[in-house]
């Protein structure tokens, strides 16, 4: 089962945990490890700018089967804090 990490879910990687209503999923990382963000960050500048990065690295094209976000998982959990306290 995945854990509250400030607003996000990070999966656990032994088991697929279903992506609640509400979220959506997303890879992050050298290591692909798996978070369940809200939907709501989708319409927030912080978030797009990460989207626009998907886009020019993967297409649609994402090699996890599911969105896959090019950047560290530091910054990538810097982005959503700073969302989380928007």
């Amino acid at each position: 089962m995945g854990f509250r990490l400030s607003g996000i879910r990070r999966s656990s990687s032994s088991k697929q945990v279903e992506v609640p209503k509400g979220y959506l999923a997303v890879y992050v990382g050298e290591k692909m490890k798996r978070f369940l963000i809200p939907l709501s960050f989708l319409n927030e500048p912080l978030f797009q700018e990460l989207l626009s990065q998907a886009e020019e690295e993967f297409g649609y094209c994402h090699p996890m089967g599911g969105l896959t976000i090019p950047c560290m998982e530091d910054v990538f959990l810097h982005t959503t804090s700073r969302l989380n306290n928007l």
